[in-house]
C-alpha cells in the first residue's frame, strides 16, 4: 500500500510540474530529444506529461526494474539492428 501511495504522490508532482514548466522546459528538451515526426506541440502536452509522469513515478519506485527493462530494450534493439543490416547485406537488389 505504501508504494501505490508513493507512486500516486509522484504522478501527481511530476504531471503537475511537467504540465506548469511546459513552454518554458519541457517542450524544448522533449523537442530536442523525440524525432520530428513525434514532437511535441500543445496539442499532445497532456499525453507527454502523463507518460512523463508515469515514467517518473516508476522510475522512483521500482527503479531496479526500468533499468532492467532498459537493458532488455537496448539489447532487443541491437539485435534487430543487426540482423536487419545483415538481411540488407544478404539482399540482392539488381
Amino acid at each position: 500500500m505504501t508504494e501505490i501511495v508513493i507512486w500516486l504522490i509522484a504522478f501527481a508532482l511530476i504531471l503537475f510540474f511537467s504540465l506548469k514548466m511546459w513552454e518554458s522546459t519541457v517542450s524544448a528538451g522533449l523537442n530536442k530529444v523525440v524525432p520530428r515526426v513525434i514532437k511535441s506541440d500543445d496539442d499532445n502536452r497532456w499525453v507527454w506529461s502523463i507518460a512523463l509522469a508515469v515514467l517518473g513515478a516508476t522510475t522512483l519506485v521500482r527503479p531496479i526494474d526500468m533499468l532492467l527493462t532498459a537493458i532488455v530494450i537496448a539489447i532487443l534493439a541491437l539485435f534487430v539492428k543487426k540482423v536487419a543490416g545483415w538481411a540488407m547485406d544478404k539482399a540482392n537488389f539488381h
